[in-house]
């Protein structure tokens, strides 16, 4: 069974997929590692030359090609779930765990990296916090879809390996989740 995280950027989705990878004795790939490998690209350069829609589609073959793997953890990026059918896909082809949090807690972890999305290049901090207010609350909708919801400023490992372990070698049974 893939287990596919969601969520908002900075609210880590590849921190935690390495840690519960690693646990779980799976692989583990990023979404946007894996469209920057593939197109031998940065995904901000892609953006300024092409634009969101080619991103976005290249973007939907990158997940895709997670289903020819088995017992993968996958880190999506923020945008993947809110376009195309690729929520209802994620769902379709593993368990989908949303990192929930608040626009404010993501504000504070854009703060403290070194990597600024492309999304948020050129805005100031009042424009950034605008900016992911905005959005958050547009992907939402998208994010509650999944399986499963643990808070993704302090994610509880231990019950979410619980909860994955009593869903593994039953596919069924995480279709029968209920949206968190």
């Amino acid at each position: 069974m893939n287990i596919y995280l969601v969520g908002y950027m900075y609210s880590g989705k590849t921190t935690l997929g390495r840690t519960l990878a690693r646990r779980l004795g799976h692989d583990f790939v990023d979404t946007d590692q894996l469209f920057e490998q593939r197109y031998r690209t940065h995904i901000t350069l892609f953006f300024q030359k092409y634009g969101e829609a080619a991103f976005r589609t290249l973007e939907r073959e990158v997940l895709h090609s997670t289903a020819e793997r088995d017992n993968l953890v996958v880190a999506t990026g923020g945008g993947t779930p809110c376009y195309a059918d690729n929520m209802g896909w994620i769902n379709a082809h593993g368990c989908s765990v949303f990192l929930e949090m608040s626009a404010e807690d993501i504000l504070k972890r854009l703060e403290h990296s070194h990597k600024i999305r492309p999304a948020l290049l050129g805005l100031d901090t009042a424009q950034r916090q605008e900016h992911i207010a905005t959005q958050l609350q547009q992907r939402l909708p998208f994010y509650r879809q999944a399986h499963l919801t643990i808070d993704g400023a302090a994610p509880d490992i231990e019950t979410l390996l619980e909860t994955l372990s009593s869903l593994a070698g039953k596919p069924e049974a995480a279709d029968n989740l209920p949206p968190c």
